[in-house]
């Protein structure tokens, strides 16, 4: 009976094995249908919703903003300010202040998702798995959790939703292990808009008053 039962075991440990594996590989392929869609295009123009909150702290913020991405190039506008990556050279344009910080990177840390790596972020440094299906106003929304591989991520994990229609990216949960949940939800998404050459071109002549404060 005890060598049955250790069958019984092992068998079933298999099968949950081979199931977890079937559901990280419909992950994954999903994860690289919505990579090649959105490497098709020659740019991207999203208007976003971001929430960021955090009970222990009492941090419970909400905002809109737009952002232009062509390649690693891109135009953010949030909370006032404006951020213009050329590829090379981070521009932050703060109007409030009357200040342009200008730097070579254009990301705080490895941890943080830019514009640019919003909607790649995921091709590495992650496992995958399914997650539940949600109806958004008759959309099919397929989740997505990844889990970071690396133990020393401040990120403990993400949650991507993906419209199983178009394949286009309609929410990003990403959740601290300080407890921060931040959310951003994308309310329109165009493809292919024609756009100025100089969009992605800082126009120093704009911000002649303003106090050019430049990182090493």
């Amino acid at each position: 009976m005890k060598t049955v039962k250790k069958i019984l075991i092992l068998g079933i440990f298999a099968v949950g094995l081979i199931s977890f594996g079937q559901n990280a590989n419909k992950a994954k392929a999903l994860l690289n249908e919505v990579s090649k869609k959105v490497k098709s295009y020659d740019n991207i123009s999203i208007e976003f919703k971001y929430a960021l909150e955090n009970t222990s702290e009492n941090i419970n913020q909400v905002t809109r903003g737009d952002v232009v991405i062509e390649g690693e190039k891109y135009v953010l506008n949030i909370l006032g300010v404006t951020r213009i990556f050329d590829g090379k050279t981070m521009y932050t344009i703060n109007p409030e202040d009357e200040e342009v910080t200008i730097s070579s990177d254009n990301t705080e840390d490895e941890n943080t998702i830019t514009p640019s790596k919003m909607l790649s972020f995921y091709e590495e440094g992650y496992t995958y798995a399914m997650d539940i299906v949600q109806d958004v106003k008759g959309r099919k929304i397929q989740y997505v959790k990844l889990n970071p591989i690396d133990t020393n991520s401040e990120i403990k994990q993400v949650l991507l939703g993906i419209d199983a229609t178009t394949k286009h990216i309609y929410n990003l949960i990403e959740i601290g292990k300080n407890g921060t949940r931040t959310t951003l939800t994308v309310n329109s998404f165009k493809t292919n808009e024609p756009i100025s050459k100089s969009l992605f071109k800082f126009d120093k002549s704009k911000y002649k008053d303003y106090y050019i404060n430049k990182l090493d």
